[in-house]
């Protein structure tokens, strides 16, 4: 398993925009398809966005399609979650995944063995 640590979360107002990163402890990402999921108070987490490193494709969940972009850095050693015109509805703690075979399987949540700490993002009205 991928050891990973996100950073970058914090309070923004709707309509601004964050950056969250997710590095992988001492190693890179590849061979490892990589996962955005988040959860709110009272709900379940769910999936955010996602990337294929076999086919470079990405996918995105329907609330944040045209808004969150992930990417992943040339050394693949860290992945990004570019989170524009942030809401209030965006608001939860947003954790970072890894697995070799998450693609197939996304978007659910098992789909992905690694896992990050979260961290939180709050979108004030």
């Amino acid at each position: 398993q991928v050891q990973l640590v996100e950073s970058g979360g914090g309070l923004v107002q709707a309509g601004g925009s964050l950056r969250l990163s997710c590095a992988a402890s001492g190693r890179t990402f590849s061979r490892n398809d990589m996962g955005w999921f988040r959860q709110a108070p009272g709900k379940d987490r769910e999936f955010v966005a996602a990337m294929s490193w076999r086919l470079g494709y990405t996918r995105y969940a329907d609330s944040v399609k045209g808004r969150f972009t992930i990417s992943i850095d040339n050394a693949k050693t860290t992945v990004y979650l570019q989170m524009n015109s942030l809401k209030p509805e965006d608001t939860a703690v947003y954790y970072c995944a890894a697995d070799p075979n998450g693609w197939v399987r996304v978007p659910r949540v098992d789909a992905f063995g690694s896992w990050g700490q979260g961290t939180q993002v709050t979108v004030s009205s």
